[in-house]
């Protein structure tokens, strides 16, 4: 198996941050139209257009009254957690997430979020018959495939995941899969589906174990410094009424942690480390 194609970290430029907030203007004060429901989902996600002065966006609708109650998260709301991490996001200036909103709809409140069209052909994931990661991959762990064989599941060794494995770890993302990685032509990645997040108890549930007790990079202290910062100011502001108070202390809290440590975190072991489906 060939490495996969190295995409160099990219910053979120002024055009982009300049696109996505009128994105985010737009997602917040158009008329939302349902055009149809993504029948995967386990909670309801509604396919919509949001229109406002002549501008038209594609969307994802998630209201409130359609999410399952979860047991493990007994506060809040997924939609509130979406927006809250998409909040964090463009904290950190890597726009991870695509632009989101809280806002009402045809059914009442939900998350609103701009609809991402993913790179078909990226080499993100991948299974191989072996017991180390060929160059340009990072191990996750090993899989069954199907009559008592295991293969090892593996993922790309891009800096583009790594933030991303930062940003689960801050937002204690309890369900990252493959699914849920939209790369794009332009070389931007979006992590998408941020309902289960943000618990006070450590739920981190990754396929991106790959730097699991490696240093973290010098831009992403950088980052967390700001974070730190941000989150005793504006942003913790804002995710007020998103998140509870005791979520948004814990968010601090892993946020010190990983500055304290200083690496990746590794998996706990009191939860299971790799969600499932993985895909």
């Amino acid at each position: 198996m060939s490495a996969p194609e190295r995409i160099p970290p990219r910053s979120v430029t002024a055009a982009d941050a300049e696109a996505d907030a009128a994105a985010a203007e737009l997602l917040a004060g158009g008329e939302l139209t349902v055009r149809g429901r993504i029948r995967e989902a386990s909670n309801a996600a509604l396919f919509c257009t949001v229109a406002l002065d002549g501008r038209e966006a594609s969307c994802i609708y998630k209201p409130v009254a359609g999410e399952r109650p979860l047991w493990d998260f007994p506060d809040g709301t997924l939609a509130g957690r979406e927006v809250a991490a998409y909040e964090v996001s463009e904290a950190t200036g890597w726009g991870l997430v695509p632009p989101t909103v809280l806002r009402d709809g045809p059914y009442g409140e939900g998350m609103c979020q701009l609809w991402v069209d993913a790179q078909a052909d990226a080499e993100l994931l991948a299974l191989v018959d072996a017991e180390e990661p060929e160059p340009g991959w990072k191990a996750i762990g090993l899989a069954e495939v199907g009559e008592g064989r295991t293969a090892l599941l593996v993922h790309a060794d891009d800096e583009r995941l790594r933030r991303l494995a930062v940003l689960d770890a801050v937002i204690n993302n309890a369900d990252r899969k493959g699914g849920h990685l939209l790369p794009t032509p332009d070389g931007r990645l979006y992590g998408i589906d941020h309902g289960v997040t943000f618990n006070s108890e450590n739920k981190l549930r990754t396929l991106l174990w790959g730097w699991a007790g490696e240093p973290l990079t010098a831009e992403a202290v950088d980052v967390l410094q700001g974070l730190r910062e941000a989150l005793g100011g504006p942003l913790g502001e804002r995710l007020t009424g998103l998140i509870t108070p005791a979520e948004i202390d814990a968010t601090r809290a892993r946020v010190d942690a990983l500055l304290t440590t200083g690496v990746h975190p590794e998996p706990a072991g009191d939860w299971p480390a790799i969600p499932w489906p993985p895909v």
